[in-house]
């Protein structure tokens, strides 16, 4: 890991910590009085990691991103330690989808699978907290589509935050670097 990479990490951390902390006090006061409308801002917190994974292209770019901005959230959110395990649970998502492939390549359909796939874990994850066994099963399926629906459309804000930043030079000396292609006669002659 290069000073580099580390520091731009720490800048979306940061970044996405700043933008968490607002949608975590909203999120707080929605799931005591409106429960459904919270999952609409769920998908902001993968955002910080899609950034980065998009934009840096290195294994753990997302996890090391929810980690900074989980401790950037710590002192300004009534939930202390347990928000840095939360920023961590939405960050793994995202690079599940690479990870899975030993991070070999980097789609954009891995980025929205990675959003599904948190869409769909996080209702089953919370279904006590928002005590969805009371809700009819119509309303069930609405809660799982509405977090996918959150997931994806932060997926889609996130690819184009990333793809504005590289447009602009940033993180050019952090992103992965293609390993050197050896040619079978290179190899030979060496």
């Amino acid at each position: 890991m290069t000073t580099v990479y580390l520091l731009t990490c720490a800048v979306i951390g940061v970044a996405g910590g700043i933008l968490l902390i607002p949608a975590n006090w909203v999120s707080t006061v929605l799931f005591a009085t409106a429960p459904f409308a919270s999952a609409v801002l769920g998908g902001l917190w993968i955002l910080p990691a899609v950034v980065a994974l998009r934009l840096l292209q290195r294994p753990g770019a997302g996890l090391l991103v929810g980690l900074i901005s989980g401790l950037v959230i710590v002192p300004f959110s009534g939930y202390g330690f347990t928000s840095v395990l939360t920023n961590l649970f939405w960050a793994f998502f995202p690079e599940v989808a690479f990870l899975i492939v030993g991070y070999r390549f980097w789609t954009l359909a891995q980025h929205y699978a990675g959003a599904v796939l948190v869409g769909v874990a996080y209702p089953l994850f919370a279904w006590a907290s928002f005590d969805l066994d009371s809700f009819p099963l119509g309303l069930q399926i609405a809660f799982v589509a509405l977090n996918i629906a959150s997931g994806v459309a932060a997926t889609a804000i996130g690819l184009a935050i990333a793809a504005g930043l590289r447009r602009a030079g940033v993180a050019r000396a952090a992103a992965r670097r293609p390993r050197p292609r050896v040619d079978a006669g290179d190899a030979a002659a060496a």
